[in-house]
């Protein structure tokens, strides 16, 4: 691997055991054997989204062939089980604290949406589980719902929870109200505009899945499960069940996709522990398709009003907005979170504004719940302002790119300070853009426009400029190991559920310790293996686990260096490392690293008093990372089918040292796709009346396909990040930051010589054929 050293496109370690079916998922543990004769559980869910639950009759159920459980709300109590929490702690506007939707593992006296468990069923067979669950008799005593996050408040609307005023569960405020409204009163011009963000399915490729086992002699619980960390799910679970961590071990083995969904407790979970504790036998659940639709949490959700204002020479003075964010039917595990703190901090962008006031307020409603989803209120914001600024380019009439170049901030102005309180590091934002829309040929556009209307399409061109602010916990461990077998096993607090991780550590730690990539071994999410560890979201891991190994393969060179001393009977100070060998200084007495390692397990293995070179270390993370870029669409609509075809896209990306640039390319495609089907496809339709979900399969939800997606062309502009020893900046989320703007502000462009100054997300051809006609008729 030296010779490559970083910043190289080296292919997926992974891979080959992954595409030749070596993949081990949680659905793949019981038939090799991992929990032989593990019972399977099915949940009975609420066909309806809301109700009062008047009575639950089992016993013809629990009498039918196969059957080993019938479980409720009540046996959830009985075992002296406790809520399921949300852990955002949070004060309203007033001071006082956020509303409650207090949540077990089963649906208790009232369901709230459809697809709320309201039974656990375990039998031998998933077929005698179905056939379980069907003999269960609810008595349900329907109520009005609420499901239209727009209407949700207004005054005389169903009420999803007692207690909480007019489905508000929270008001919240950030920003300097004083200062933003005293600059709104002196601007030369304001724009406005409301947006909606539009409720998405995060349909990942692997369902949701547990294995729980129990040992009656220990008390102790073994869970299975497809996370993107154990670590926070083994605290939270310890607390439900009023153990002490010791207790529980979560194990995730590989992830098919998390996309920030799989991060939360689900009652599941929790439902597979207790019956595996009352069974005292493995019990198993895993989703199907449609189940997930029902019961994974949903991504977005938001109707955003924002306000610009600027002086007289199209400078950004401030920034106001209001954002009403739909939480769905109880507070998911970080959902307040995501609009609010995480959201926010981004509102200022690349751009220099003197203050920014912001306000969300929380809504529930009688839907599934809303989480983090790819990027976790970052786009959400980004998509507002970048919509924002074109609106504003329009009104006033200066051109949409000056506008951005007047208002960036420059190089010369880092460390820079926003108005919410987020200091960037670095960034040439300017010099991005400008090399993004060179690629494209921006200045070329008219003569293609022109073109595509001779053809009678209409041709558009839009951009949006992206900052993320990357987060997560603010340590990270990471252990090295020099196993028996002559591997190196890297043990990593990160959970990689499709990023490519195990090939960006196998990089660093052969770059540091001189070790062929072969050699090396990374272990994941074992809780009892790896005892804490930060998991992955927020575009963290690179950074926080990069910077852990750094620390962690430096302790291993100086404990090698005084195995090395011992070895060679040398003093450690004449002890040199380089290219995975420790020599003496000046002659040629070395030992590999490996060899080395071997040596002294050995010497240790026969009592010897030695030094080894496993090490572990935790490092601290105290900043975070901003990565950004330049997003740019090119696409052509056919005005007689609303039909939009997106025909180049281009991304220039600031995401600092790209460690492997492959896998950054690959990373970025995958967001620009996820943007895309929620900017043109991917619409989450509810009954208004019976708050049924109308789209819960993929014969209804439109996930893009090969042929939606054009050919992705990234650029990657190497700007170290100054905040951590790797100079990278996070990757995994950006390019679902950058794209919705860029292709809404690109159909706008498109479509503005017909008078269409607005669409919403998903921009699906009736929706821009509707647009066109509104536009003719007016």
């Amino acid at each position: 691997m030296a010779k490559f050293g970083l910043s190289q496109p080296l292919r997926r370690v992974e891979d080959p055991r992954l595409l030749k079916g070596g993949g081990r998922y949680t659905d793949d543990l019981v038939p090799q054997g991992v929990a032989a004769g593990a019972a399977v559980g099915y949940i009975l869910r609420s066909p309806h989204a809301h109700a009062r639950i008047l009575s639950i009759d089992t016993g013809a159920a629990a009498a039918m062939p196969g059957v080993l459980a019938v479980l409720t709300a009540e046996d959830w109590k009985a075992e002296g089980l406790g809520e399921i929490p949300c852990a955002i702690p949070m004060k309203n506007r007033d001071g006082s604290p956020r509303g409650d939707t207090p949540r077990g593992g089963l649906a208790d006296g009232v369901v709230r949406h459809v697809g709320d468990p309201v039974a656990f069923i375990v039998a031998e067979t998933h077929g005698a589980a179905r056939d379980v669950a069907e003999a269960v008799e609810v008595d349900y005593e329907m109520l009005p719902s609420a499901t239209d996050l727009a209407t949700a408040t207004e005054p005389g609307q169903p009420q999803v929870w007692p207690g909480i005023r007019d489905n508000v569960v929270f008001d919240w405020e950030t920003g300097n109200r004083e200062e933003t409204d005293r600059l709104f009163a002196g601007a030369a011009h304001v724009t406005r505009v409301t947006v909606v963000n539009n409720r998405v399915v995060v349909a990942s490729m692997e369902g949701r899945a547990a294995l729980a086992e129990y040992d009656p002699g220990t008390e102790r619980f073994t869970l299975h499960a497809g996370t993107q960390g154990s670590w926070p799910l083994k605290d939270t679970l310890a607390k439900v069940f009023g153990v002490s961590k010791e207790k529980l071990r979560v194990v995730t083995h590989d992830v098919g996709g998390g996309f920030g969904m799989k991060i939360f407790t689900y009652p599941e979970y929790g439902l597979c522990m207790m019956a595996a504790r009352r069974l005292h036998r493995p019990v198993r659940w895993t989703s199907e398709r449609t189940e997930a639709f029902l019961s994974d949490t949903h991504g977005r959700d938001n109707i955003t009003t924002g306000e610009l204002a600027l002086d007289s020479d199209g400078k950004f003075l401030a920034m106001r907005t209001r954002n009403i964010a739909n939480m769905g039917a109880y507070l998911s595990t970080y959902g307040p979170f995501i609009p609010t703190a995480a959201g926010t901090k981004v509102l200022a962008s690349v751009y220099g504004f003197r203050a920014i006031y912001a306000n969300v307020v929380g809504v529930v409603t009688n839907t599934v719940p809303v989480d983090a989803y790819r990027g976790a209120g970052r786009p959400e914001a980004n998509y507002l302002v970048e919509r924002l600024i074109d609106a504003a380019a329009r009104e006033t009439g200066i051109d949409r790119i000056e506008i951005r170049r007047r208002n960036m901030v420059p190089p010369s102005a880092m460390p820079h300070t926003t108005p919410v309180g987020q200091t960037y590091d670095s960034g040439e934002f300017e010099r991005v853009m400008d090399h993004a829309l060179s690629l494209i040929d921006w200045a070329g556009f008219p003569a293609r426009r022109a073109a595509a209307a001779a053809r009678g399409k209409r041709r558009g061109i839009g951009l949006a400029y992206y900052l993320e602010a990357t987060g997560g916990s603010d340590s990270e461990r990471a252990e090295v190991r020099f196993a028996p077998d002559g591997m190196v096993e890297v043990l990593v607090g990160t959970q990689s559920t499709g990023q490519g991780h195990e090939t960006a550590y196998v990089m660093i730690t052969a770059n540091e310790l001189g070790i062929p990539v072969e050699r090396i071994r990374i272990i994941q999410g074992d809780s009892d293996e790896i005892p804490t560890g930060g998991g992955t979201g927020g575009a963290r891991s690179l950074y926080s686990e990069g910077t852990a190994l750094l620390a962690t393969t430096a302790t291993v060179i100086e404990k090698g260096r005084q195995a090395a001393s011992e070895a060679l009977e040398a003093s450690p100070g004449d002890i040199e490392f380089e290219g995975g060998r420790f020599a003496i200084a000046g002659t040629d007495r070395a030992i590999g690293i490996l060899d080395l390692a071997a040596g002294q397990r050995e010497r240790a293995a026969r009592g010897e008093s030695v030094t080894l070179l496993d090490a572990a270390e935790i490092a601290a993370i105290p900043r975070h990372t901003f990565p950004n870029g330049c997003h740019v669409a090119e696409l052509e609509v056919d005005p007689d089918t609303g039909t939009v075809s997106v025909l180049r896209y281009i991304v220039a990306d600031d995401v600092g040292h790209a460690l492997n640039p492959l896998i950054v390319r690959g990373q970025v495609h995958g967001g620009v796709a996820q943007g895309l089907g929620q900017a043109i496809l991917e619409r989450t339709a509810y009954d208004p009346d019976s708050g049924q979900l109308l789209s819960a399969s993929f014969m209804d939800y439109a996930l893009p396909r090969a042929v939606d997606l054009p050919e992705i062309e990234v650029a990657l502009l190497s700007i170290p990040c100054l905040t951590n020893p790797l100079g990278v900046k996070g990757a995994g989320e950006a390019g679902a930051v950058g794209s919705p703007p860029a292709l809404m502000n690109a159909l706008v462009d498109a479509l503005s010589e017909d008078g269409v100054t607005h669409l919403d997300m998903p921009a699906t051809p009736e929706t821009v054929w509707k647009a066109l006609e509104l536009a003719r008729a007016a």
